[in-house]
């Protein structure tokens, strides 16, 4: 199963699924019944079929921006392994591909909300500029860190060593996936860094950007999103798996089940963070992320000084 292309088209099938666990997750912790568990399916399915609203003031940027954003993220899984399957497109030195895709996706989305005018949007595009800009280096610092300071492929990085190695030689190692979850719940706008399912103006962070796009461009923009999430969740387990089942590859069917459960049950991990945590000050999201940094350039001096 080398360089198949079956994972991209789960994630394509199944991406949005994970929100809908993570909805679940939180009801059940406010004692609620909760949306289905296929919500996110049905809005766009529906959002497919309206028509978009576009004010005059825009231009083709607008317009673009989902779809470019959309574009990138799938451009992204093709060269994220899954488990032992090595990626399509994967060679080395791709997570500087996969981390650019995603950040020229995330530019569009920017150019599309300033192209509006608006001084809401232009305030909530400043502030994904400055997060993004605050987490992209500790997406290189984490994976230098897994490399030895060396710059293999993301395969490489995910089988390069066993649990043994983490455990008792470089048990630094075990921060890494700490701060990838951490860079999950923050490139996703997830709580406590952001709330999705706000619209209050001194809280919104990503949502604030897409406000002005209604019907498909909207709907590419959701189903994009539960791409970026299935993507990070996918890079945790790829990181974790080889630690808990070991190098040796398994049976096709009993793999794909091992990673999808590492998936969904990464999911629920975020639902959970969700339901026990609140939504932090603004001004407290950097530091975050600096704490995050500082624990992967930890882990890279550790491990090159050792």
């Amino acid at each position: 199963m080398t360089g198949s292309f079956l994972p991209v088209l789960l994630a394509l099938v199944c991406a949005p699924l994970l929100s809908g666990i993570i909805n679940r997750i939180k009801a059940c912790y406010a004692g609620r019944q909760g949306r289905p568990l296929l919500q996110l399916y049905f809005d766009l399915f529906k959002l497919l079929q309206k028509g978009e609203v576009i004010s005059r003031t825009t231009t083709w940027i607008f317009v673009a921006g989902p779809s470019v954003y959309l574009a990138t993220i799938i451009c992204a899984l093709l060269v994220v392994p899954f488990g032992t399957v090595r990626a399509p497109f994967g060679f080395t030195g791709d997570f500087i591909l996969m981390a650019y895709l995603m950040g020229f996706g995330r530019f569009a989305l920017m150019l599309a909300a300033l192209d509006t005018g608006s001084a809401f949007e232009g305030m909530g595009a400043s502030r994904e500029a400055a997060f993004s800009a605050l987490a992209e280096p500790v997406i290189f610092l984490c994976f230098l860190a897994l490399g030895g300071g060396l710059w293999p492929s993301l395969y490489a990085f995910c089988q390069a060593a066993s649990l043994e190695i983490w455990t008792f030689t470089r048990p630094e190692l075990w921060l890494i996936p700490l701060v990838l979850f951490v860079l999950l719940l923050v490139e996703n706008c997830r709580l406590p860094v952001d709330d999705p399912n706000t619209h209050l103006e001194l809280t919104m962070i990503h949502e604030v950007i897409i406000l002005d796009h209604s019907g498909p461009n909207l709907a590419f923009i959701l189903y994009a999103s539960s791409l970026k999430l299935w993507l990070f969740a996918l890079l945790l387990v790829n990181v974790l798996a080889p630690k808990i089942f070991g190098h040796t590859p398994l049976e096709s069917a009993l793999e794909l089940a091992l990673v999808l459960a590492g998936i969904f049950g990464t999911a629920v991990l975020v639902g959970v963070v969700e339901s026990c945590l609140a939504r932090l000050r603004l001004l407290v999201v950097p530091r975050i992320l600096g704490m995050a940094g500082m624990l992967a350039a930890l882990t890279l001096v550790v491990t090159l000084f050792r």
